[in-house]
């Protein structure tokens, strides 16, 4: 089911370790589909089920969107800043959440999956408390920047961090 009758049915939750094989197959599903649309780049790295059930297993706040039983879109929260985020851009909040690994499966994305998943961050921010959700999007046509802004995020910089280049977007909470 595709399109926005899909939304529908969406629900967002923590993800556990049964589910690692269906984050891995979205975000690699994504990973494909912009390479095939944009050439090879920094976003056509896969990863594995271990590899999630891993980080699932050791604590990162990884949640799905589920269409019925089916993994069809996925993010990942933190309180620790992840490597490719310089502060030196974002406004001086003492409690961000910063939000990294968010995919839409191809077929499911313009429905509205990823829209759930970034009210469901703001939602889990504003519970955590934090005062702002912070990411980093691909500066090139493979980034999904123009999601993020028309999704309440505001750019707060633009930066090449080891070699990557990237634009920063904040929600404040």
């Amino acid at each position: 089911m595709t399109g926005r009758s899909a939304m529908r049915t969406v629900t967002i939750s923590r993800a556990d370790p049964a589910t690692a094989a269906g984050i891995a197959a979205v975000r690699n599903a994504a990973a494909d589909w912009l390479t095939g649309q944009h050439g090879h780049g920094f976003w056509s790295g896969h990863c594995s089920e271990r590899g999630v059930a891993g980080d699932i297993r050791r604590g990162a706040t990884v949640h799905i969107a589920l269409l019925g039983e089916t993994v069809v879109g996925t993010m990942t929260l933190h309180t620790r800043k992840p490597w490719a985020i310089d502060p030196k851009y974002f406004a001086p909040d003492r409690r961000p959440l910063y939000l990294t690994n968010m995919a839409v499966a191809p077929d499911h994305q313009r429905c509205g999956v990823g829209r759930a998943l970034l009210r469901e961050a703001a939602r889990i921010a504003a519970e955590w408390p934090a005062d702002a959700v912070r990411l980093d999007a691909f500066d090139a046509p493979a980034g999904a920047g123009g999601f993020y802004a028309r999704c309440g995020f505001t750019e707060v910089g633009r930066a090449a961090y080891r070699g990557v280049p990237l634009i920063y977007y904040e929600m404040m909470i």
